[in-house]
């Protein structure tokens, strides 16, 4: 099944190549055809049971994916999915989620045996995938003080038990490069304001942790071991300051997609040097890539507000992914062109893509 499935990517994506040329011809969606248009956003992170996130999405015609995650500034992992649990039993055709693991015990006996059950119990209440966070790689350590990276053969059962769920598993490993820059290199300020304000992730401070050379290629071990795992890369797989590198990435790994949350910025400060080399990649690699935002509400957040920033955030990118329009973007103190990418390549980034990869029905 799983050999079909990669033939089936490279298939789509020969298709891809051959259609690029009419594709440059092919009409593209205006910013008046958001509304109507359907939509998925594959990296969204609903941390409460208040009920804004899901309705600003249905109002704005989104199916969502609720990423839950081992990060110690979100709520526990098991409050994290009491919400998606509640969201997509009231509504499991638009809400769907992800699921995760605690690292806590890794180097004990019963690691592998716990997690999996727990993962057993996440899928039967509906989670579509599994997602690994930074933190193997960066910040956990084993019983010996030693970093834990995700090609560690001691994931090899738990990788194995979620190849064998049919589910797709969703890395965000190392951070973008302009984290290990110094400030005054980083290519946009969104990078700069994050890493200012959460120094213990800033690797230019920190020259005793692994380089970010380092870490993609633990990731890319992994991926290359693991051929029949469908491997999402969330923000653009770490490589989004070059889309000749994400390339490079998709073609040696025919199992693996990319997903864009986070990391509109990086894509925008790319058009603005090379516009065609950027639009002829999403182009190329239209079934390879999936539309997120990482868009978070958590707990004591103002509801109003964020329903007010998420319908923003979701029609600025919409107005640069699909339609020619020019719009300012602080980040990158620049005015990009939309890329204006055929109707057909916005329906498989926004949509498809998602549905194809994560709600296998």
């Amino acid at each position: 099944m799983i050999r079909k499935r990669r033939l089936l990517i490279s298939l789509l994506t020969t298709s891809a190549l051959m259609a690029t040329g009419a594709c440059a011809t092919e009409a593209s969606y205006s910013v008046a055809d958001f509304a109507a248009v359907k939509k998925f956003d594959a990296h969204v992170h609903v941390n409460v049971t208040d009920p804004a996130f899901v309705d600003q999405a249905r109002a704005d015609g989104f199916e969502i994916l609720s990423i839950n995650v081992d990060y110690p500034a979100f709520p526990s992992i098991e409050d994290q999915a009491a919400a998606a649990h509640k969201f997509h039993t009231a509504d499991p055709k638009h809400f769907h989620y992800a699921t995760t693991f605690t690292m806590k015990g890794f180097t004990g006996a019963d690691w592998v045996k716990t997690t999996n059950a727990h993962l057993d119990s996440e899928f039967k209440q509906g989670a579509v995938a599994v997602k690994i966070w930074k933190n193997i790689g960066m910040i956990e350590r084993d019983a010996d003080s030693k970093l834990i990276f995700l090609d560690d053969p001691r994931f090899d059962p738990v990788i194995a038990h979620i190849i064998a769920a049919k589910k797709p598993l969703i890395a965000h490993q190392a951070e973008p490069k302009n984290c290990w820059l110094p400030m005054d290199q980083m290519t946009t300020n969104n990078d700069r304001e994050y890493f200012s304000h959460h120094p213990e992730y800033y690797m230019y401070l920190h020259p005793e942790m692994p380089t970010y050379e380092f870490l993609m290629a633990a990731r890319d071990r992994f991926v290359t071991r693991h051929p029949d795992l469908a491997f999402v890369g969330a923000h653009v797989g770490s490589l989004e300051w070059s889309v000749d590198e994400a390339a490079k990435f998709l073609d040696a790994h025919p199992n693996a997609n990319i997903e864009l949350a986070a990391r509109m910025t990086q894509i925008q400060y790319q058009s603005v040097r090379d516009y065609d080399k950027v639009r002829t990649f999403f182009i190329t690699y239209q079934d390879r890539i999936m539309y997120g935002t990482d868009l978070t509400l958590n707990p004591g957040e103002d509801t109003v507000a964020f329903k007010t920033t998420a319908h923003a955030y979701w029609l600025g990118d919409w107005t640069y992914l699909a339609t020619p329009e020019t719009q300012h973007v602080d980040d990158i103190d620049a005015d990009p062109k939309g890329l204006a990418l055929p109707k057909s390549v916005i329906d498989k980034i926004y949509y498809a893509n998602a549905r194809r990869e994560f709600i296998r029905k």
